[in-house]
């Protein structure tokens, strides 16, 4: 009997031993990614911080001489040249209120340029899509396109954007198959109105948008958050030429003053995988989506058009097949 339990006590730390070393040498389960795709251009460490922060800055990815090409475009349109079929041309209120501004100076942001051979070239960058592919898949529609010249602020703060999620402005899901990328076109820093966002408010609920109350006015459409935490960490992103950010639409993000004499550009394109699919919107999206499709109604004379139709005419496939959007 007591032969008997030295062995099976025996037996019983053999097993226990083995157990220890296969649990010594297994690999570590690999965290559950939300956010992202399994993907070879991304470590993990960039998919850990996207997956935190809902944001992702690379650094020099868009080489100088192809951003010049970009400004040289939008210089040509700033000044009548060529094409600005299905664009729209923004000025801030404070501009458009100027007799005196003209050219380059009078324009802030052209938007919606997929139609756009040279601009719409920075939406198939490989550099840029390489990293957009591993947010969304092989199916990749451009959805909104901007060139923002932010303007010299002439003490009014109009040149600054409330916060906001950009969700608030599309009609398409799911949220997680969305990214934007948005490229400095020269040095952006917290004097000429950099970026700042709101880390880890992606994983959060698109939340109530609305005209800023300011003093000095508001541009069309920008919208803001009507309530939110003051004391939330904020991040001002300060970029270099050709530093791009890829960011969740519903991170919560703005702009500050530019507080220079000079323009600050950028250039940017919100992505979707084309397994998207076009939802209604109501609640919290139903104010935008009727100031939008009022403005799409009367440029197109489509009485009848939708908000999914402002969308669908909008946007244009980069890589893979167009399935819904």
């Amino acid at each position: 009997m007591c032969i008997d339990r030295e062995m099976s006590a025996q037996r019983l730390e053999t097993i226990g031993r083995h157990i220890r070393l296969s649990t010594q040498y297994r690999n570590t389960p690999q965290t559950e990614y939300r956010y992202s795709l399994p993907n070879s251009i991304l470590t993990d460490e960039q998919r850990d911080f996207y997956e935190k922060n809902g944001y992702l800055v690379i650094r020099n990815l868009v080489s100088l001489e192809k951003l010049d090409r970009f400004r040289k475009r939008f210089q040509e349109i700033c000044t009548g040249k060529g094409d600005r079929f299905g664009m729209t041309i923004m000025k801030d209120i404070a501009i458009a209120k100027s007799e005196f501004a003209d050219g380059e100076k009078a324009i802030t942001k052209i938007q919606d340029f997929v139609l756009d051979d040279q601009l719409f070239e920075y939406c198939c960058l490989p550099e840029i899509i390489q990293y957009v592919e591993a947010f969304l898949g092989a199916n990749i529609m451009a959805m909104h396109t901007m060139l923002i010249n932010k303007p010299p602020d002439p003490g009014t703060q109009t040149s600054r954007h409330p916060l906001h999620q950009d969700l608030y402005y599309f009609p398409f899901r799911p949220a997680d198959r969305i990214v934007c990328a948005w490229t400095a076109m020269e040095h952006i820093h917290r004097g000429n109105g950099c970026l700042v966002v709101l880390p880890g408010t992606h994983k959060g609920e698109l939340e109530a948008h609305g005209y800023p109350a300011w003093a000095g006015g508001v541009n069309k459409m920008y919208h803001g958050i009507q309530s939110f935490d003051p004391n939330k960490e904020r991040i001002h992103l300060e970029m270099q030429t050709g530093d791009t950010v890829f960011f969740h639409p519903l991170l919560i993000h703005g702009s500050g003053t530019n507080r220079t004499e000079g323009f600050r550009k950028a250039i940017s394109c919100h992505y979707a995988a084309s397994e998207c699919e076009y939802i209604e919107c109501e609640g919290v999206q139903e104010w935008i989506s009727k100031e939008i499709t009022a403005v799409f109604r009367k440029r197109t004379g489509m009485e009848d058009g939708k908000f999914q139709d402002v969308w669908q005419l909008k946007s244009r496939l980069v890589k893979g097949e167009r399935i819904n959007l």
